[in-house]
């Protein structure tokens, strides 16, 4: 790790106390990924003694997860700043931001909070500006390896950085390297897939324990070119594996009717390798336990998860998104020795069953890729991040 970079301390914990009577605010959200890493801070923070309140949107993931989490909630107007063009940006940036950051700020005095925590998305903007202009601390949390348009906004302003991968830079005020408050926290795995069950995955779907699990998804929408790939070379590979494909359900590509017929078509032999389902749930923690290698996209959630459970990965990155993350998030597990990456200008269905039947001929190889990307997990990010923001609250 090069000399500029910090690494968060690793202690076993806050402590007992050590918030009593602090409170802090957490903002952002827009998706799963921001969310979770922020309950997982939240939970940190609580179990310090800390009072936690959560400023999100109204239409993000957030709004149902956290008070669900039993965290106070107060949605806020928020707007999106769109690398093209898009007359939303117009109305967004005229209207729905400036009104989001007035109602921030008047939530913020109102809760004289010690300290704001931006989770991410653009959600987390408007409340870390008024935090600046009421003299609030910020602690900004970028979860991937390429910095996204909001934290690169409020990282200039932020009085630490974390991060969950090195080396990412972000430019501190009048341009240069803001070294001096970036920190490596790693990004928290949430507590819902840990401690899953290899027995129930495979009782649940009716799968032999004898053969090897690939669990294929493509996030909660799913993935239409995987999914397709997938499909396309569906009786190569239950030739060599079974099969959980988590596909989305959107109507405009009609994935999931699509493969639940062909699903229909095939031998009962290989029939009884396959299950298809347009969302995991509650059983996600026991099909991590399961899968001998995940398929998948390399969004900010599914690489932490890979790395903080050892699976091994073969990521085929979102191409593009927000300046290529996926990409640089997965060529950093692979790097590593925990993943494959497939681009999608090459995935088709025979080099999909090219590269599983090559990896799962190895199980001692796929073993150790799961140990390379452990090695790359921080078990205690939440709690590097919630000692970060003790440092940095105000008496």
């Amino acid at each position: 790790m090069q000399s500029h970079w910090r690494r968060a301390a690793a202690e076993p914990g806050l402590g007992p106390g050590l918030l009593i009577g602090v409170r802090v605010v957490i903002a952002g959200g827009g998706t799963g990924g921001h969310t979770s890493a922020g309950l997982a801070v939240a939970e940190a923070l609580a179990a310090g003694g800390a009072e936690v309140h959560w400023i999100g949107s109204r239409e993000g993931v957030e709004a149902r997860r956290v008070p669900e989490a039993g965290v106070p909630f107060y949605p806020i107007s928020t707007g999106k700043l769109r690398r093209y063009w898009d007359r939303k940006n117009v109305t967004d940036l005229l209207l729905r931001v400036p009104a989001g950051l007035v109602q921030s700020r008047s939530l913020l005095r109102r809760l004289r909070q010690a300290a704001l925590f931006a989770a991410g998305g653009f959600v987390s903007v408007p409340p870390a500006l008024a935090a600046r202009a009421l003299g609030i601390p910020v602690v900004v949390h970028e979860q991937t390896a390429v910095p996204g348009l909001a934290n690169r906004i409020t990282a200039r302003f932020a009085a630490r950085i974390a991060v969950s991968f090195p080396p990412v830079s972000f430019p501190k005020s009048g341009g240069g390297f803001a070294a001096d408050r970036v920190v490596v926290t790693g990004n928290p795995v949430r507590r819902e897939v840990l401690g899953g069950s290899r027995e129930a995955a495979l009782a649940q779907f009716g799968f032999d324990a004898a053969v090897p699990l690939v669990y294929v998804t493509g996030g909660a929408q799913g993935s239409h070119r995987i999914n397709r790939m997938v499909g396309e070379a569906l009786p190569r590979l239950l030739a060599i594996c079974q099969i959980l494909h988590q596909c989305g359900d959107r109507a405009e590509t009609g994935d999931h009717a699509w493969l639940r017929e062909l699903s229909r078509t095939l031998p009962p032999a290989s029939r009884a390798r396959y299950a298809v389902t347009p969302y995991v749930g509650a059983e996600l923690r026991d099909v991590y336990a399961a899968a001998a290698l995940l398929v998948g996209r390399s969004g900010a959630g599914t690489v932490t998860e890979c790395c903080g459970l050892g699976v091994p990965a073969v990521f085929v990155p979102l191409p593009g998104a927000s300046g290529d993350e996926q990409t640089a998030n997965a060529r950093l597990v692979e790097a590593a020795g925990g993943a494959v990456v497939l681009p999608q200008g090459e995935l088709t269905a025979e080099s999909l069953v090219d590269t599983l039947t090559r990896l799962l001929a190895d199980r001692a190889g796929l073993q150790a890729m799961g140990a390379r990307a452990r090695a790359l997990a921080v078990p205690d990010a939440a709690q590097r991040l919630a000692r970060i923001i003790r440092e940095v609250a105000t008496p």
